[in-house]
């Protein structure tokens, strides 16, 4: 492979069950140029964490403590995993998926020793992007736990998270969570996550690319993505994918019927519109509240300014 064609392949690790072993595969690397959208959250995560990676000298001239993770949160379904991958892509590093289940264990202290195994594996691969989805299933708040194993998890978490055991140099720890606020709070101070960052729904534009990108080579009439996209608002990328997947179903349906291919038409949109809403609204009032009520350093203000700006009750 040329050295041009490799600068367009990530490498994924991840947890391969049926193996019982962390396995390394090549996939297609994204990056911030794939990623529709969300230029101001782009911006915010090259300031706050690519850029002190590629020049560290710049931001140490000033003082600027460097180090720490991301966390991403929002509504289900709104590409932080996609983010993550594309931030790996931009600072040519590997993509390192910690999968939940394959450090859960029912053993006390196995998943523990897991976690450990897991860092481990990562700091032989550095430079690597080691991202977390469900963080709070994994490092829920210690207060609020009843069982002291779990307890005990997010303590071994926080350890590998410091590397005061060993050396994280070169591990770069992205977090993802639809609930921060469940979160333990040491896992916010510096050097653990420190730059929280707002995944909202894909806007009015970014909508109609992802349908556009859904529909691709699909039998069709001419679609209008203008309209389906406005009909559309608040839904996460995933409900734009169930909403397609229905839609697609009304083709196949009357493909039967007929005896032969029907294409996919204006009218199988809305009908599929008609049993299907915005999930992220249920999100949204429990964010609410949170930010609301139980805010008070403000962390969740692009929250409410979302809800605001969009008239959401």
């Amino acid at each position: 492979m040329n050295q041009e064609s490799q600068r367009d392949k990530l490498k994924v690790i991840s947890f391969d069950k049926e193996k019982n072993q962390i396995v390394e595969i090549e996939e297609k690397r994204d990056t911030f140029a794939d990623v529709g959208g969300l230029e101001e959250v782009k911006k915010q995560i090259k300031i706050d964490f690519i850029l002190p990676i590629q020049s560290p000298e710049i931001f140490q001239a000033f003082g600027k403590e460097i180090g720490g993770g991301l966390l991403f949160y929002g509504p289900p379904g709104c590409g932080k995993t996609f983010l993550a991958r594309a931030v790996a892509g931009e600072i040519n590093a590997r993509f390192v998926h910690l999968d939940l289940q394959s450090i859960l264990s029912k053993w006390s202290g196995e998943a523990e020793q897991n976690l450990h195994d897991f860092f481990e594996d990562a700091r032989k691969r550095t430079p690597c992007v080691l991202f977390i989805d469900e963080l709070d299933a994994l490092g829920g708040n210690r207060q609020k736990m009843s069982a002291h194993h779990d307890r005990l998890l997010v303590n071994q978490l926080l350890i590998e998270l410091d590397g005061s055991a060993s050396n994280n140099e070169g591990i770069y720890v992205i977090g993802a969570t639809n609930t921060p606020w469940y979160l333990d709070p040491a896992l916010r101070r510096p050097g653990r996550f420190n730059s929280l960052i707002f995944l909202p729904p894909p806007q009015l534009e970014e909508r109609k690319a992802i349908l556009a990108l859904k529909i691709k080579g699909k039998p069709q009439e001419e679609i209008q993505l203008d309209l389906i996209a406005a009909y559309t608002e608040h839904f996460s990328g995933a409900d734009l994918d169930h909403l397609v997947k229905d839609a697609i179903n009304f083709a196949i349906a009357r493909s039967f019927e007929t005896g032969e291919i029907q294409p996919l038409t204006n009218e199988d949109f809305m009908k599929a519109m008609e049993k299907r809403q915005a999930t992220t609204l249920e999100w949204f009032a429990t964010a609410k509240s949170y930010a609301l009520f139980s805010d008070v350093n403000q962390e969740y203000k692009d929250v409410l300014n979302y809800i605001y700006k969009n008239n959401l009750k």
